[in-house]
Order: C-alpha cells, then sequence, then structure tokens
C-alpha cells in the first residue's frame, strides 16, 4: 500500500488525474491525502469535488480556505470578492451533498503509524499536537452542527491574531480557522500576518515563516499546502505542496509510506501568477 499526499488542486482536474497516473494510483490498495482548496480559480471544481468524493474513505481530505468559501457560498453568506469559478458547483443537482460532504471534512489530520500531519496552511508557534487536535475538533463541531449559518457570519476577519488560551466563542473559532487555512507569516510572538504572500525574504522585518518561529509543534512531520511562492523548503519536519499548478507550475504529490519521495506533474495554469 502507498500512501500520496497531494498538493492545492483548485479545480485543476486534469492535472490531478495526470498525477495519478503518472503514480500509477490504484484505489484498490493506496490511500490519499489531499491538502485542501480541492476547489476555485481552476476550471473544473465540480468533477474534483464529485471525483474525490467517490474515492470515499480511501482519500483523506482537509479544508482550506478556497473549500471554506464554498461552504459559505452555499449558504448564501459568501466573501463577496470576485473571481471565483463556483458556479457549476453551485448550479449542480448534487450540489448539496457536495457541500455537506465538504463541510464533514477535517480540518487537520494526524496518522500515527507514518508519523505525518497534515493541515492547510500551518499551526501557531503556542500549539503543541494536542493542542492543535482539540482546536480543529472545536471548529469540525460548529461547521458540521446546527449552528454553521451563525459561524460563518463570524468566520472572516483577521482578528485576534495571537493565540491566547482565554480566547473563546467566535474570536477563539475565528482564529482556530485562520490558523489551520490562512496563515503564512507570523512573528517572533506568534502574531498572524496575511498581508505578506510573497516567497521568504520578500516580508517585512520581523516576520519569519510559520515554521521557522520556535514552536510546540517541532519534531512533527506537517504536510501542508496553501502557499504556492513558498519554494522548496529542507527544514526537518516541513513538507510544503502548493507548488501551484493553478499558476502554471506542478502539481506535487509526496509519498508518506516509507523514505518520503517527490512527483510532481506540470501543469499548463490557468491564471497568471500574481
Amino acid at each position: 500500500m502507498a500512501i500520496y499526499a497531494v498538493g492545492d488542486i483548485q479545480g485543476c482536474f486534469d492535472e490531478l488525474r495526470a498525477l495519478l497516473d503518472q503514480l500509477r494510483f490504484d484505489p484498490a490498495s493506496d490511500r490519499l491525502w489531499l491538502v485542501g482548496d480541492l476547489v476555485n480559480r481552476g476550471p473544473k471544481s465540480l468533477e474534483t469535488l464529485r471525483f474525490v468524493r467517490e474515492l470515499g474513505p480511501i482519500a483523506i481530505t482537509v479544508l482550506g480556505n478556497h473549500d471554506l468559501n464554498l461552504i459559505a457560498t452555499a449558504h448564501g453568506r459568501s466573501l463577496g470578492r470576485g473571481g471565483h469559478t463556483l458556479d457549476a458547483v453551485l448550479a449542480a443537482p448534487d450540489r448539496d451533498e457536495l457541500v455537506d460532504w465538504l463541510r464533514s471534512r477535517p480540518l487537520m489530520h494526524h496518522d500515527d503509524s507514518t508519523g505525518f500531519t497534515m493541515v492547510h496552511a500551518g499551526l501557531p508557534p503556542q500549539w503543541d499536537l494536542a493542542l492543535a487536535q482539540r482546536c480543529a475538533h472545536e471548529v469540525e463541531t460548529v461547521l458540521r452542527g446546527a449552528q454553521l449559518g451563525e459561524f460563518i457570519e463570524h468566520m472572516y476577519g483577521n482578528i485576534p491574531n495571537r493565540w491566547s488560551d482565554t480566547l473563546a466563542g467566535w474570536e477563539r473559532l475565528r482564529f482556530c480557522v485562520n490558523c489551520f487555512t490562512r496563515m503564512r507569516y507570523c512573528d517572533a510572538d506568534g502574531r498572524l500576518d496575511f498581508a505578506s504572500k510573497g516567497p521568504p525574504g520578500s516580508q517585512p522585518a520581523g516576520l519569519h515563516p510559520w515554521f521557522e518561529v520556535p514552536r510546540a509543534s517541532h519534531g512533527l512531520k506537517l504536510v501542508f499546502g496553501h502557499w504556492s511562492t513558498l519554494g522548496p523548503r529542507d527544514e526537518p519536519g516541513v513538507y510544503p505542496l502548493d507548488t501551484g499548478c493553478l499558476w502554471g507550475g506542478a502539481l506535487t504529490a509526496l509519498r508518506l509510506d516509507g523514505e518520503p519521495e517527490w512527483f510532481r506533474q506540470k501543469c499548463a495554469g490557468q491564471r497568471k501568477p500574481r
């Protein structure tokens, strides 16, 4: 059995199928981890959602920010930003089933057998594995429950930007969502920054990639996406998988069982890099 983690697809369904062909992925024996952002901006979000859902339990997907935006949009509470390509999903006859399936996905996955942990974006420096799992569970419970609409109304925003054990209510949940699905940089004290999106070296002084700040999760093998401009990293336990398929880069897979092995499928690109 092989276990592969795949980076942000964002509706680039043809590239996903080509990558799986390259891997000789066998759904009868292999397993697939997906770091989130299945949808949006690429041309085939609907096909991607249907395909991954039909894979059933052999595919483990964590939620990304674009996945959450689809859930919000389907419930009438979009961010209101232009440029999304979700209309086919929203008009599909199986739309409700797909969105309900998506909102039942986790924000974090940890596997003791391989030692890998998967999130979409990152973990703040104050969280160890147990605290991160607890925070993920808190958000997942609300996402799957009767408070979904109220949660979406409070989900967006950049404040609070630093973890505290005293955070509660919507502010606590908002901070957790921002860590799991949006973070790239933070300062040495763990304050999140959402303005800087470029590669390391382009950020203002005092900001650091989240995984370079001393953190309680040090020692975990972290698989994540979200940051298409990050580039390859050689820090122990850091495995970024978003290599900008949408922008004409590649769709990347990492084999997790045994010695890590990288695979890349070149992508024509659906959007101009930005």
